[in-house]
């Protein structure tokens, strides 16, 4: 059986999301300490500040960015797992 790549980029952008909400909510519950700072620990690439085009009729902004922590890297590595095994 085929497997779409479509699938495979369902799996690790889910995989993502539930690893940094679960990563957020760890960070909430976690006593101050070792974990909390672990959990805490993230890194937003994108663009910052947008880019902006203002074109007189209306005004283009292109940006992104994304918030990264340790729990939605290993959620993204689960779902590339879930993917190769189901």
């Amino acid at each position: 059986m085929r497997k779409s790549p479509w699938v495979l980029l369902m799996f690790v952008l889910i995989g993502g999301l539930l690893g940094g909400i679960l990563g957020e909510i760890l960070h909430v519950m976690a006593p101050q300490g070792t974990i909390q700072s672990i959990f805490s620990t993230h890194f937003t690439p994108g663009i910052n500040p947008p880019l902006t085009i203002d074109l007189v009729l209306f005004t283009l902004v292109l940006g992104f960015s994304i918030k990264i922590n340790i729990l939605s890297i290993i959620g993204m590595f689960i779902g590339i797992y879930l993917y190769k095994h189901v």
